[in-house]
């Protein structure tokens, strides 16, 4: 059955995954997309502040959906993003890379950095002529060695899901 109020709106994406009273739902969420490449499951979660805050005056300001971190100081992001637009990709890469750079305050040890992933719920083609729905971006060569195992960047496109073929968590 489906329910009359659609998910994809961005104030009911943010009360289902991004409010304190349904954090077993985010915690669900993360282990179900982002298992295979988690070394632990996800058991708790801190919903943190979604402003990517600026150090001077003339840093980009950006803002997602929904930002966490764990028990493990893995940090995550999770946006929903009905429209695409030439510069989301950009976008996509930037977001990202803010929440894994400010995990580190000024003579902090690289050692402390912990994996950053960010999930892009996407409504419309971004990577168009690509028949999957799911796409897992983590730093490797064009072989597939992994340079740091530090997290990622992961679009799920809907316009390429087809809900009547759910058989995983992930699709589910």
């Amino acid at each position: 059955m489906r329910h009359p109020i659609d998910p994809k709106i961005d104030c009911v994406f943010k009360a289902l995954l991004g409010s304190e009273e349904n954090r077993n739902l985010l915690i669900h969420f993360l282990n179900a997309i982002l298992g295979p490449d988690l070394q632990d499951p996800v058991t708790q979660v801190q919903i943190l502040n979604p402003y990517n805050e600026r150090q001077f005056l003339t840093d980009k300001l950006s803002i997602v959906d929904i930002k966490a971190h764990d028990d493990r100081a893995r940090r995550f992001q999770i946006e929903i993003q009905l429209l695409t637009y030439a510069a989301l990709l950009g976008r996509v890469l930037y977001t990202w890379n803010d929440l894994y750079n400010h995990q580190l305050g000024s003579g902090e040890d690289y050692g402390k950095l912990k994996p950053a992933y960010s999930i892009w719920i996407l409504g419309e083609d971004l990577l168009p002529g690509d028949a999957y729905y799911t796409h897992r971006y983590r730093l490797r060569d064009e072989r597939g060695q992994c340079l740091l195992n530090h997290g990622g960047i992961y679009l799920l496109e809907l316009n390429k899901f087809a809900d009547e073929q759910v058989t995983t968590e992930e699709q589910r």
